[in-house]
């Protein structure tokens, strides 16, 4: 059977002020004031913590176009990888707090062992970023896509194609609220639960991978793949949340000599595009990273000029409105 290949372009990007904001957020005192340094005489400098660079995404588009808005903008821009170890982001986070940091920008490794250094950036009078991954304190901003959005456009797709029979459902980092919740949610708004409870999918698996590594999600879907023929059960579609991890089924499904069947994945990274154009990914839905590096950039320059998290706004002409058409600023 010859099977449509899907591309689809999410374009959605909020700044979101924590869950649970009390008045507003802020850090305990804003960069610019005699505790944050000198945000508002134009020396602005921006600290980013990356977790990891082993997904493609980050340096090749997050990190370009986060450093270019702030150093447009007169900023200065740092960054470290922590290479997937949380104590080494500590160790970073200590590190730019040290060095002067204005704006602190996190991609956390684990969004709960990292809040001793949030709670050193702020007590540092440091704003922080919590960059596409949660990090739940009142006085963080969060900038993301609309993740519950992006569950559900695999989902659609998948069931579109696949409307019934055994799914894999492959996860990502059971750390990471988006992995755990965000797109968990979307799956089901596009149906999944409904179609359990109706019978007309049966979940085999469904399994976290962590750090969303491709290795292991090729581990994983290996040893389910062995369990389903151990059981003399067909697997007919995988329901993968990010392009590392559907690149790690399709892996396993090579090793394993099994059906070509179809497999969900998101980010747009070149390798998983090619699988799509040869029919080994069915879905991969694409975010455009670049603008939302772009948000993240001037996001921290204006909490550099002391504005407070509720007036932060995306300056006019700053991303492109046909691939982020509902970009803006969400208080929650």
């Amino acid at each position: 059977m010859t099977r449509r290949r899907v591309s689809v372009a999410l374009g959605s990007i909020a700044l979101i002020l924590a869950a649970c904001t009390g008045d507003g957020g802020g850090a305990s005192e804003p960069a610019g004031s005699d505790g944050g340094g000198g945000g508002g005489d134009g020396d602005c400098t921006v600290a980013v913590s990356w977790n990891n660079f082993q997904q493609p995404r980050w340096a090749a588009k997050d990190k370009p176009n986060m450093q270019q808005t702030i150093e447009d903008g007169g900023g200065t821009f740092i960054d470290a990888d922590a290479n997937l170890d949380t104590e080494q982001q500590l160790t970073d986070i200590e590190t730019f707090i040290n060095q002067g940091a204005d704006v602190l920008v996190l991609l956390a490794q684990d969004n709960q062992a990292v809040l001793p250094g949030v709670e050193a950036a702020k007590d540092a009078g440091i704003p922080v970023i919590a960059y596409d991954r949660l990090i739940e304190d009142p006085d963080v901003l969060y900038i993301t896509f609309d993740n519950v959005g992006v569950g559900r456009a695999e989902a659609e797709a998948m069931f579109e194609e696949v409307p019934e029979g055994t799914y894999v459902l492959i996860k990502g980092d059971p750390g990471d609220p988006n992995a755990s919740t965000f797109l968990p949610l979307g799956w089901d708004e596009a149906g999944l639960q409904e179609k359990v409870d109706a019978g007309e999918i049966e979940i085999f698996a469904d399994q976290f991978t962590d750090a969303w590594d491709t290795e292991t999600a090729q581990n994983n879907m290996e040893a389910i793949i062995d369990d389903a023929n151990s059981q003399d059960v067909q697997i007919d579609a995988v329901l993968a949340e990010n392009d590392s991890t559907a690149l790690g089924v399709v892996a396993a499904l090579q090793n394993k000599n099994y059906d070509i069947i179809p497999v969900s994945g998101q980010d747009g990274d070149t390798a998983n595009l090619q699988n799509v154009a040869a029919g080994l990914q069915y879905v991969d839905v694409w975010k455009d990273a670049n603008e939302l590096g772009k948000v993240a950039g001037a996001a921290a320059l204006q909490l550099c000029e002391g504005t407070d998290m509720a007036e932060l706004t995306i300056p006019d002409g700053l991303i492109n409105d046909s691939v982020a058409p509902e970009a803006g600023m969400t208080a929650a």
